[in-house]
């Protein structure tokens, strides 16, 4: 029997396709998210990060009262040391969205001794 142009196998064929087309959609979108979760970026937020996976792509959102916090992507000694290296990107909105790269990121709040009291996170992102 001749199969035509509407044929069962060419639509289940299709079908397939389609499934593997919104399934790498899907994989494929970033992650949002909120930094210290309902808390928002404030002290003691160095450990939010644990137990989470991060990809790069997926986006931080940080929010905080502007007047008397701020977000700095710095890099690893400016985490360690509780520094802001020069050349840093300074973020003061917030509600900073922040696109992670490959690699480790790392964050802290500058105002004076903010970070010493844990206002700072190292996010690792595959």
């Amino acid at each position: 029997m001749a199969q035509g142009r509407g044929s069962a196998s060419h639509v289940v064929a299709l079908g397939i396709a389609l499934l593997c087309l919104l399934l790498l959609c899907e994989i494929g979108e970033a992650a949002v998210y909120t930094v210290g979760d309902s808390k928002g970026w404030t002290f003691n937020t160095v450990g939010w990060p644990g137990g989470k996976r991060f990809r790069a792509g997926d986006v931080l959102v940080f929010k905080y009262s502007s007047t008397a916090h701020n977000v700095v992507a710095v890099n690893a000694a400016g985490y360690s040391r509780c520094t802001t290296p020069r050349g840093s990107r300074v973020y003061k909105t917030g509600n900073d969205r922040i696109r992670l790269r490959k690699g480790t990121n790392y964050f802290i709040c500058n105002f004076v001794g903010h970070c010493q009291a844990g206002m700072k996170i190292a996010v690792t992102a595959a």
